[in-house]
């Protein structure tokens, strides 16, 4: 994150000491940095707080409460920020305790994420491939039929598909080059004979000789030289809901685009499960292919549903058999 304000306050070079160990874990941390700035500003804007020692549980309370936030959520965010931050300076023996005292604010009860099934995204491909040209969007059809085919066969993100180039798709060893994504990571994901088929029917189509190797692999103007950003692509996605007609259960939230890179996780389980993988034996392979940090990222994507219930109580049954009618005695 390229900031030219310096941190100012009696915590300066302590947070970015905590910025830096976290940055060398892998991890982007830059919402958390923006956190921290503020915390610094009003730190500094005191006057009379000249050490660390001096910061109370009543000016971290009077910081909270000063910023305006929309949500439960944003809030809990903050104060998780600030939590981690005093915590690691007490391990660091900075502080011999946190001088936090505020605890998050509860939250409803979250509601699951929607889950395509297969057949509702060959809908959505469908539905998608028949958008019509505008004049500042060519080969609208073709481009987004290919961007959520991308999201839901391969689980990336949607920034990550927007940052695309011409030189991250290598045609010859059928892998796409994920570059600098969230964590600060980069990473290479092969994909199978099919989705090498899409992907050359896609290229196939696209009125362009010898594209630049730095030049967006998707894009709606005419020189393909300017990407889609990620909210034309959210936008886009919903705006085709409404002909999906999904069926949302209840308890799940509505549809979004990140829905299909959950769905991809999720179906990578039950998939294993059907044939007969242990999926605690691969999760780190499944969160590698994402680009998480560790599978604990992953789990987050592994929505519990009936069917992956089912699948698992057959596997225990199954290996737990020999021993069932010994215990039953």
């Amino acid at each position: 994150m390229n900031v030219s304000t310096q941190f100012q306050s009696p915590l300066a070079d302590q947070i970015e000491r905590f910025l830096s160990h976290h940055r060398a874990l892998g991890k982007r941390y830059d919402s958390e940095e923006s956190a921290l700035r503020l915390l610094d500003r009003f730190v500094f804007e005191q006057g009379d707080i000249v050490t660390i020692e001096q910061i109370r549980p009543a000016l971290l309370e009077r910081f909270l409460l000063s910023r305006p936030r929309t949500s439960n959520r944003s809030y809990n965010h903050l104060q998780g920020v600030l939590q981690r931050l005093f915590r690691w300076l007490v391990v660091q023996q900075v502080l011999v305790e946190s001088p936090l005292r505020v605890h998050p604010r509860g939250l409803r009860q979250q509601r699951l994420p929607f889950l395509f099934e297969r057949t509702e995204v060959a809908r959505l491909l469908e539905i998608a491939a028949r958008l019509p040209d505008a004049p500042h969007a060519h080969q609208r059809g073709t481009t987004y039929r290919m961007i959520f085919a991308l999201m839901y066969g391969l689980g990336l993100r949607v920034s990550e598909v927007a940052r695309l180039c011409y030189r991250d798709l290598n045609r010859q060893t059928h892998c796409l080059h994920i570059r600098q994504t969230k964590f600060a990571k980069s990473r290479l994901v092969p994909f199978g004979p099919r989705m090498t088929q899409a992907i050359e029917r896609y290229l196939g189509g696209r009125l362009i000789d010898v594209p630049a190797p730095d030049n967006p692999l998707f894009s709606l103007a005419r020189d393909h030289r300017q990407p889609i950003g990620s909210k034309s692509i959210s936008r886009t996605f919903h705006s085709l809901l409404g002909q999906l007609e999904l069926e949302i259960p209840p308890g799940v939230s509505p549809p979004r685009l990140h829905c299909l890179r959950h769905s991809f996780a999720v179906s990578t389980l039950v998939r294993w499960y059907r044939s007969g993988i242990d999926p605690a034996q691969h999760l780190m392979h499944l969160s590698t292919f994402l680009g998480h940090v560790n599978p604990s990222s992953t789990a987050v994507y592994l929505t519990i549903t009936t069917e992956l219930l089912e699948l698992a109580s057959d596997r225990f049954q199954s290996y737990a058999a020999p021993v069932l009618p010994e215990m039953e005695r």
